[in-house]
């Protein structure tokens, strides 16, 4: 019985032991689960690879945490590879370099940054990633050599995008030409870039930790300032342009781009701020330059046709409300172009600056006054009562110019201005017109004689397209042969002998009939034609005059009009030289002329231009004596042989005693100078016979002869025989 009780205690107690060791078992095992299931588990969440490589074999172990798409867990998993399948074979090398080294003993530890695909060790052709490699020795062979390397992967693939990015974003503030700055809430300085140096002066030691106010301009009032962060701070965003002070004290013009860092992506989760300045002083400064430059004339700073037809129309709007007047004044300088030709541009753009401020004092300051072009201005005269107001000024503006300019080099310049006047809105309604219209009334003054005004009328209409109309044609005259040359004989007073002929031009067209000089000579001028058109009438003169004496009529002159142009533009010596030799013509039977005005425009220049026809012996004649203004020590200095009296002088003879005395006083100074004197437009008995009893060289006009064709004029000199007497001792006949 005792041994039955014994037998079943001692199996009673089998069992338990046994139990408590099934229960013991039962909780290792769900301990290594347990640890399994977190090994597992750092492993999903680090994203982590375990893997083992068996050093002899060169045979790689991956031991992963296997989950689905939705997270369930499905344990580890555990395959080999070969590394040659999974690296990449261009960072391979430098993998099995590092193990190499590792396990040969030259590095602590095996570490790795190479490439392998995406899916491995799976073994599909999936992309490559980026990856850290890390392991340890885990167990040696008998004689100490590593056999096991172990360690983990983690894909950095990611990272190192963004570490590219960053690198990227780091180069592209430091190469860029704006200063970037980042500050934190409280506008202090956090860093900056190279860029924030070079432009504000400040490193960016100086500046760190301070706040943003230290670059303030004192150009702006503080609440700028406090704007721009207040605008930060509420929309996210600012931008404007703001005054800043440079580490030197120099203060430079921003244009500032502002924006909110949101507090999220900022450490310590406070508000950053990032500023981009870029300095637009000079950018500003072009601005207004050009600004400038569309709006006023460089030479003279006065408005140019720009601000002139946007002030024109404000004071037309203006004057249309208010039911007044707006006068415009179209302005041009008489014989300007001499001016330029004889003194040189640089002295023309002097003179220019002169008359513009002269012109300003003259209307006075709260006048516009503008600059077109060249010699061109224009006065708008707002808030007029009357059409008369308008001339009033223009008066004055001529009486303005009556004292001589002063030119820099001290030199006196006297310039006067013909003056065009239109009116709104008795002659147009809009400024294009008005200008049209006071530039048409201009034109009528220089032809009226210059140094005057012209009101508009709308006869000036068919003027100034007549105008146009001729100078269009008159590119065509030459080339057509509708120029021809005419040629009116001179008598001598004292011999009664034709002593030569003056050449005139002639313009004879189909379409607009007989043109007069007075009116095509000046747009021969205006657009340069009158040096080719002066040089056909030259060559044709002299082919006359020795076609003349070829017949045997020796001794005789003849005289050809000189423009200006062909004075003081190229070397018409030259040209006269070359027509000389061309036509066999004599010098001294070539008599050269010029109008009193031209020569006494600049006569210092002009006496150096006129030695060199005096060096060819040709001579040289003053015509229209007596309309101008000459100095009489110039006239001595000037190398003149000819004085010709203006023939509005010779018609007050016998009946004005103004023209006799003009008349004798001019035919007694010549002769105290050596100088011929002729007469021009010489109509009857009673003005010869004067003429001769005063001792006057030679005549020329209608008395003598109408102007005759080369062939006329040669029979009339042929035909013509002296009388018995002198016309001094006995009046000669009509002819």
């Amino acid at each position: 019985m005792a041994i039955a009780v014994a037998a079943v205690v001692l199996l009673a107690t089998s069992c338990i032991v046994l139990f408590l060791r099934m229960r013991a078992s039962r909780r290792e095992a769900d301990r290594l689960r347990e640890r399994e299931r977190g090994f597992r588990m750092a492993l999903w969440a680090s994203n982590q690879r375990f893997w083992d490589f068996h050093v002899p074999t060169g045979r790689l172990r991956y031991l992963v945490a296997q989950h689905d798409q939705r997270g369930i867990d499905h344990g580890l998993g555990s395959e080999e590879a070969d590394p040659a399948a999974v690296i990449h074979p261009d960072d391979l090398p430098a993998a099995v370099d590092r193990m190499r080294r590792y396990v040969a003993g030259e590095t602590a530890e095996f570490s790795s940054e190479h490439r392998v695909r995406a899916d491995s060790p799976s073994g599909s052709r999936g992309d490559w990633v980026w990856i850290r490699a890390r392991g340890r020795t885990v167990e040696h062979q008998a004689d100490g050599a590593v056999l096991r390397v172990a360690g983990t992967s983690l894909d950095i693939d990611r990272n190192r995008e963004v570490e590219r990015e960053n690198r990227i974003a780091s180069e592209v503030l430091r190469s860029m030409s704006e200063a970037v700055a980042v500050l934190d809430e409280r506008f202090r300085f956090l860093s900056v870039n190279p860029a924030f140096t070079r432009i504000t002066g400040y490193a960016a030691a100086e500046v760190i930790g301070h706040g943003a106010e230290m670059l303030d301009s004192l150009q702006h009032e503080p609440a700028r300032g406090r704007g721009m962060r207040t605008g930060l701070e509420r929309e996210g965003r600012w931008s404007g342009e703001l005054w800043q002070r440079h580490g030197n004290g120099e203060e430079f013009l921003c244009a500032i781009e502002a924006a909110t860092v949101a507090a999220g992506s900022a450490p310590h989760g406070e508000r950053m701020y990032v500023v981009m300045l870029s300095d637009i002083t000079l950018q500003k400064r072009a601005e207004e330059e050009l600004r400038y430059l569309a709006n006023f004339d460089s030479l003279t700073n006065l408005p140019n046709r720009s601000l002139l037809a946007e002030r024109l129309s404000r004071a037309i709007v203006r004057a249309r409300r208010e039911g007044s007047r707006v006068a415009v004044l179209f302005l041009d300088l008489d014989r300007f172009k001499d001016i330029n030709d004889s003194l040189g541009h640089a002295t023309g753009d002097r003179i220019l600056r002169a008359v513009a401020e002269r012109l300003q004092q003259a209307v006075g300051h709260d006048q516009t006054v503008a600059r077109l072009a060249g010699d061109e201005f224009t006065v708008i005269l707002a808030d007029l009562a009357a059409p008369e107001d308008a001339e009033r000024v223009a008066r004055e503006i001529i009486m303005a110019f009556e004292a001589p300019l002063l030119s820099q080099e001290g030199q006196e310049v006297s310039v006067s201005p013909s003056i065009g006047i239109s009116v709104y809105p008795d002659h147009a309604q809009v400024p294009t017109e008005l200008l049209k219209r006071a530039d048409a009334a201009m034109y009528q003054a220089k032809a009226a004689g210059r140094r005057t005004y012209m009101r508009y009328d709308d006869s000036m209409e068919a003027t100034i397209r007549r105008r146009a109309t001729l100078a269009g044609a008159l590119h065509k005259a030459l080339d057509r042969g509708e120029l021809h040359v005419v040629y009116q004989p001179r008598q001598s007073l004292a011999t009664s002998r034709i002593t030569g002929a003056e050449a005139l031009l002639r313009w004879s067209s189909p379409e607009h009939g007989e043109i007069v000089p007075a009116e095509f000579i000046p747009l021969a001028e205006e657009n340069g034609m009158i040096l080719e058109i002066g040089e056909w009438v030259l060559r044709e003169a002299c082919l006359a005059l020795q076609r003349w004496r070829q017949h045997g009529l020796d001794g005789l002159t003849i005289s050809v009009n000189m423009s200006v142009l062909q004075l003081l533009r190229g070397d018409f010596a030259g040209v006269v030289r070359r027509v000389l030799d061309d036509t066999g013509v004599p010098p001294q039977a070539l008599e050269l002329e010029l109008t009193e005005s031209v020569l006494m425009a600049n006569a210092a220049q002009t006496a150096v231009k006129l030695h060199a026809f005096r060096e060819l012996g040709v001579s040289l004649a003053i015509d229209d004596f007596g309309t101008g203004y000459s100095s009489l020590a110039y006239l001595k200095r000037l190398p003149i042989t000819t004085i010709k009296i203006d023939q509005t002088f010779i018609a007050d003879l016998g009946h004005e005693p103004e023209g006799a005395a003009i008349t004798t006083t001019v035919v007694a100074m010549a002769h105290g100078l050596g100088l011929n004197v002729v007469a021009e437009g010489v109509e009857n008995q009673v003005q010869a016979d004067f003429l001769a009893l005063h001792h006057c060289d030679e005549i020329q006009g209608y008395w003598v002869s109408r102007p005759l064709d080369a062939v006329a004029c040669m029979a009339f000199i042929r035909n013509r025989q002296p009388p018995a007497r002198s016309a001094a001792s006995q009046p000669a006949s009509s002819p």
